[in-house]
């Protein structure tokens, strides 16, 4: 429910807007010309798609807020419910756009639909991290991201020009997105609200919602208790504020390491690549026809890379994957800078610059993809984290409008360099994750957010030789003191 509903719309419409590009800009102008006599000029056909499709992210960060606030105030499941009418409007709008012969209409919907995403894209993970079991909490926050990745490629496919990205049915594929909508209405009444979330106020409602979960037979103590330690600790401590997420010490290194995760996913360069991939194609030289099918092979690839990742996630850990994924995207980068300053020569090399974009893809699903939206929920307790994940949201999503709206202006500037930038960024991230990101595979999040308590615990890098947990190693008298 929660995938299918949620990350199901993060997925499609980051990936909707992409193949039916030129189809979607003839209407911009059409429309233009309707109102005003005369043709859009090319910079200001730019600017305006350029918007439309940046736009989506900056609903994405105003959903953020609010996806924090109300799921705190509301809890998570009434959240993701009323959030349903947001999707169901941005639908309308966008699917009914033409026969209103108005781009506005269109942009608006990107607008409303963020907004919407913004708070899935809060409450979602959070939702799938409460009612996960210990041992799969990272699958499940891979079976998210798998969520985001299988939308990007169906939407891929069906703007494809032979399936939906034609001139007249451009409207129905932007306006499907609100049958995600209707499936979590229709699913969502029958799914429990949060155990942790109850435990607070309604503890035999807590205990019932976990019984649900977890099936009649099973043995719910330990985990029960692990739930009431969490909430009785923090009922002694004052609810934490956006001050205190900002000047506590024990709040500020997760804090950091949070904003920089999610800057670490969205300033990669992989949105260059979501959003405008058959551009991309296109000016290196490849047919807009053979371009197309590339991005939906590259939506393949984006799948299949997910379902790697819920095989390697509880065995290799967050830590490693999110390394190898930046190490990888890094080299990727570079080489794709040099097959494209080299394309002017031979075609041949064209297609070549294929191959690059497709590892690219596939090692930011190998660890970027997935862990930077979860390993907020881990790192947090339950009194903060409702705001850590809604800064941590904004951040994400302000890394996504900045690549959206600057990408098309950087490449005029820079043209086969502009992926250089990317490759710096990603360098610095892989540093930091080296030396400040500790590993959360395996622990509770009462352990996890033990280790901030301790100013030493945010030197990592004393993991880099031999076990890649030393440093995380407390004994259980030292883990209760700290709290």
């Amino acid at each position: 429910m929660a995938i299918i509903g949620s990350n199901f719309q993060f997925g499609y419409n980051t990936g909707v807007i992409n193949a039916p590009q030129q189809v979607i800009e003839e209407f911009f102008n059409q429309s233009y010309i309707a109102r005003y006599g005369v043709s859009m000029t090319e910079g200001n056909l730019n600017f305006w798609w350029g918007f439309a499709v940046a736009i989506f992210a900056a609903g994405g960060m105003i959903g953020s807020v609010v996806g924090g606030q109300a799921s705190k105030r509301l809890g998570l499941k009434p959240s993701m419910l009323y959030n349903n009418a947001l999707a169901i409007i941005a639908a309308l709008f966008m699917g009914l756009c033409e026969i209103a012969n108005s781009f506005e209409m269109l942009i608006v919907g990107r607008l409303v639909i963020g907004i919407n995403c913004g708070i899935n894209m809060v409450v979602a993970p959070m939702y799938l991290t409460e009612i996960a079991p210990v041992e799969y909490r990272g699958v499940f926050g891979v079976l998210g991201q798998l969520g985001v990745v299988s939308t990007i490629l169906l939407s891929q496919a069906l703007g494809l020009q032979w399936v939906l990205g034609t001139e007249e049915y451009w409207p129905l594929l932007l306006g499907l997105t609100g049958v995600f909508a209707v499936f979590q209405l229709i699913t969502l009444p029958f799914c429990p609200e949060s155990p942790r979330y109850l435990m607070k106020d309604e503890p035999s409602r807590s205990e019932r919602a976990l019984r649900w979960l977890r099936g009649e037979d099973a043995d719910i103590s330990e985990e029960l208790n692990n739930i009431k330690t969490e909430v009785e600790s923090e009922s002694n401590v004052e609810k934490t504020t956006y001050k205190e997420l900002f000047t506590k010490s024990s709040l500020q290194k997760p804090l950091l390491i949070a904003v920089v995760m999610q800057l670490s996913q969205q300033l990669s360069g992989i949105n260059a690549v979501f959003y405008y991939s058959t551009d991309l194609f296109i000016q290196a030289g490849i047919s807009p026809d053979s371009s197309s099918l590339v991005t939906v092979g590259m939506g393949v690839v984006n799948v299949v890379m997910v379902f790697i990742s819920v095989l390697l996630i509880e065995r290799a850990g967050r830590r490693v994957l999110h390394l190898v994924g930046l190490a990888g995207m890094l080299v990727c980068a570079v080489v794709l800078v040099v097959l494209l300053n080299l394309t002017v020569q031979s075609t041949a090399i064209s297609y070549l610059t294929i191959a690059p974009i497709l590892l690219f893809v596939a090692f930011f699903q190998t660890g970027p993809g997935s862990i930077p939206w979860f390993i907020t929920s881990e790192i947090f307790n339950q009194s903060a984290r409702p705001l850590a994940v809604s800064v941590a949201g904004v951040t994400n999503w302000l890394g996504n409008f900045v690549v959206g709206l600057a990408w098309p202006s950087m490449v005029a500037a820079m043209g086969g360099y502009a992926f250089l930038v990317f490759a710096v960024l990603l360098l610095i991230f892989w540093l930091f994750t080296y030396f400040k990101v500790p590993e959360t595979k395996g622990k509770s999040i009462t352990e996890i957010t033990a280790l901030f308590q301790d100013d030493a615990s945010f030197q990592y890098g004393s993991a880099k030789h031999g076990d890649s947990n030393a440093s995380f190693k407390k004994d259980d008298d030292s883990v209760s003191s700290s709290f």
